[in-house]
């Protein structure tokens, strides 16, 4: 997550966190969607990524999109703690 604290604050951006079980990493960015599937004892960067773009309500991109939105819709904003500086999510 350290890698996207310079984003926190950016008009435009929202970096939100969850506590659901994945077996992927989502990275939406408007009709384009990175995914990222899971490979048990692997770390993120030895698995593939597949690049998709929305062309349709059907198919590998709605299929993932909807699950984003479902995720995100769950999810709490991330939020940058100025005493401790470690990323914290809202529990309200």
């Amino acid at each position: 997550m350290t890698c996207y604290r310079p984003l926190l604050g950016t008009p435009g951006c929202e970096i939100r966190l969850h506590d659901t079980t994945l077996y992927n990493s989502l990275f939406r960015y408007d009709d384009d969607l990175l995914v990222n599937p899971h490979v048990w004892g692997q770390p993120a960067s030895a698995n593939p990524l597949l690049q998709l773009r929305k062309g349709g309500d059907l198919g590998w991109f709605g299929g993932y999109a909807s699950s984003f939105e479902a995720v995100w819709d769950l999810a709490r904003p991330w939020t940058d703690d100025a005493q401790g500086g470690q990323p914290r999510g809202r529990q309200d």
